[in-house]
């Protein structure tokens, strides 16, 4: 397995609800796990995240453990399709906290498009899963 040069890893309150939620809806991969620290190491496409139980093993909690978790940011998620993502999250009534939508980003001249929407896991973490739209000039 190759490791990307930045890797997530959030705490978790509930290791089962989370993991269940990242792989079971979301349809991460579960590449490896050490169940006596409630940790594990997902990956979905090129993306890899970690998750790990905050009430055991070492934690490195900077404050206040209260929902929603990582306030000021989002995880953006790179996926081929997001289609199939949708159709999950609708089939488990999990709601959505920003509906699809194309947005397109300004990049020096150009700009970069994106078929997104945003998400929170069981903790509040902000998921904002999207397709690549490619690029054109700038408007």
């Amino acid at each position: 397995m190759i490791f990307n040069s930045l890797i997530p890893e959030i705490l978790v309150s509930n290791y089962k609800k989370s993991s269940e939620f990242y792989t079971k809806i979301l349809g991460f991969k579960m590449e490896y796990r050490r169940k006596e620290e409630g940790f594990s190491f997902l990956s979905l496409e090129k993306n890899q995240i970690m998750i790990d139980d905050v009430n055991k093993g070492r934690t490195w909690k900077t404050g206040k453990f209260e929902y929603p978790l990582g306030r000021g940011i989002n995880f953006q998620i790179q996926v081929k399709k997001i289609t199939p993502l949708l159709q999950r999250l609708k089939k488990h009534k999990i709601e959505l906290f920003a509906k699809p939508e194309e947005k397109w980003y300004k990049v020096k001249n150009s700009e970069r498009g994106n078929k997104q929407f945003l998400v929170q896991d069981p903790d509040g973490y902000l998921l904002r899963f999207f397709e690549d739209l490619g690029a054109r000039k700038a408007k």
